[in-house]
């Protein structure tokens, strides 16, 4: 009986259409996590009386940073054969264009994009944020980290709205069936780190408000990369793999990609918590 509770899953991948222009679900979650951070990232810097003209760069060099980080990352460490072995590839690469067998061009858009090459990518561009405007690296880090948990969670569920980054089969009577990859039920592992990005905003928005002396320390910075990569260790035991070669390795490459991450969200926490 519990097979009646699995979800049919195989939602149109377009919002809607304007003429050639087709704005899909997936660029719509991505709008909308950037939309709330943006607003949350404004409001934290005005409760910390900072001013607007050393907010206002910081959208495009979080927006930058993330699309280069996240691309980068899927090609050169999930796909590094069909990238980096061409100038066909290298060109797919960095534009939103797939050359096809006919010799037309195909606009696609960014159909691989990596949380762990968009989170150092942030990381970088924030980096170069402050050396212009000359605020603190660590009180802005930790304003961004405070709404990433909101950002995170509609890219998951975009995720989810593209029937990618699937489970593995399973009996779980909440199982999905992405009908747009197979017939088999399986775990909707975009939806369940969504839920986790939703409870990380709520928790970290709760504790900004309880301890609002720890921003500026890194405790916060540290925290969101701590919960996010930990979960993300973890959960890719539910996950199809999504390259082939990591069907040989031990742990698949999000979990490798994740330690490092786990490593530094532990030592800034311990940092902070010495410095206070």
């Amino acid at each position: 009986m519990k097979e009646l509770l699995f979800i049919h899953w195989n939602p149109d991948l377009v919002f809607f259409q304007l003429g050639p222009i087709a704005v899909r679900w997936y660029g719509l979650c991505w709008l909308l996590g950037f939309a709330c951070a943006y607003l949350l990232v404004r409001r934290l810097y005005r409760e910390q009386n900072i001013k607007d003209e050393l907010f206002d760069p910081l959208f495009l060099y979080c927006f930058m940073g993330i699309l280069i980080g996240a691309r980068l990352g899927h090609c050169i460490f999930y796909e590094p054969d069909y990238f980096l072995t061409s100038v066909r590839g290298i060109v797919e690469m960095f534009l939103p264009i797939r050359f096809m067998m006919d010799g037309g061009i195909k606009f696609v858009g960014y159909e691989g994009l990596a949380s762990h090459g968009g989170t150092l990518g942030l990381m970088i561009a924030l980096w170069l944020y402050v050396r212009k405007t000359k605020l603190s690296l660590w009180r802005v880090l930790d304003n961004i980290a405070i709404a990433t948990g909101s950002m995170a969670c509609f890219i998951r569920l975009g995720n989810l709205m593209n029937s990618e980054i699937i489970g593995k089969v399973t009996e779980v009577p909440w199982a999905f069936i992405f009908e747009r990859v197979d017939q088999m039920p399986r775990h909707p592992g975009q939806l369940y780190e969504a839920i986790a990005y939703g409870i990380l905003f709520c928790l970290m928005w709760w504790m900004h408000k309880k301890w609002p002396e720890r921003i500026g320390t890194g405790w916060y910075f540290g925290f969101c990369l701590f919960y996010i990569f930990t979960f993300r260790f973890f959960i890719e035991y539910t996950k199809e793999v999504q390259e082939a070669f990591e069907a040989s390795l031990p742990i698949d490459m999000g979990q490798i990609l994740s330690i490092p991450f786990i490593i530094l969200g532990a030592y800034c926490m311990i940092k902070a918590k010495k410095l206070s």
